[in-house]
């Protein structure tokens, strides 16, 4: 449920007593206002301001007490900046058809930016209205039980989960991305690590399936881009066999 689908609701609509339904508003589902955009480049800007936030809950709060700031936050970053098959569709012109972008800065830059956003809301609001965040992840299994390949599962999940999950809640990236990045990755000042650490009362995982991983051995060959930066190799059959039930 996003907000532009309670613009055409009637406020009886939403009555927990009348309908038995307690909606959860997802603020940003990819969908960001054209002037925020046209003003910021969107997440890209350190000075991305939701005041369209700020409206929302003034608004809609009396019928809408619980709200979700950000949803399947590693898709927008990965989808939109590093691969850049969906709006604004931005990406290096080594890893796709993108007429401009960089995908070995920009998604940690967008995600940066995101959970900055994510924890100003939390921070301004949360006197008033219960703040949540829906994440996205895959589940990682080893291919083998070789030891890089444990490594190479974690890390995976580092890039996937924990590279918004550990800002969250410890104010921090993980310190595999931490390495493997180095200063293309975006810092917190000390002040907003203490702004992230902790802000969220509940956590949303939307969660699709699993893959197994194999270390890929680092290489001068790679392009920097966010897509390689985990040096793993991901899959869903081991021996030709798939890793569940396909639905």
């Amino acid at each position: 449920m996003t907000i532009n689908s309670i613009l055409y609701r009637k406020s009886s609509a939403w009555s927990s007593s009348q309908e038995g339904i307690q909606p959860f508003v997802t603020l940003f589902h990819w969908n960001l206002p054209q002037a925020l955009e046209d003003d910021y480049g969107g997440f890209l800007s350190p000075h991305i301001k939701w005041d369209y936030a700020a409206l929302c809950y003034e608004k809609f709060g009396d019928r809408v007490k619980h709200w979700v700031t950000i949803n399947d936050a590693w898709a927008f970053s990965n989808s939109d900046y590093a691969e850049g098959n969906k709006a604004p569709g931005r990406c290096s012109k080594s890893v796709g058809n993108c007429s401009s972008g960089n995908s070995g800065t920009e998604p940690y830059i967008v995600t940066h930016n995101m959970l900055l956003a994510h924890a100003a809301a939390v921070r301004e609001y949360k006197e008033k209205y219960q703040l949540r965040i829906t994440l996205v992840s895959h589940w990682f299994l080893p291919f083998s039980k070789d030891k890089s390949n444990k490594d190479a599962a974690q890390q995976a999940l580092d890039f996937m989960f924990g590279w918004f999950l550990d800002p969250l809640t410890y104010g921090a990236y993980p310190q595999s991305i931490r390495t493997l990045v180095g200063d293309r990755l975006p810092q917190f000042s000390e002040d907003q690590s203490r702004m992230l650490e902790g802000s969220f009362d509940f956590l949303g995982i939307n969660y699709y399936t699993s893959n197994y991983v194999a270390n890929l051995p680092f290489s001068n060959n790679f392009t920097k881009s966010y897509t390689t930066d985990h040096h793993v190799k991901c899959t869903t059959k081991r021996n030709g066999m798939p890793i569940g039930l396909k639905v």
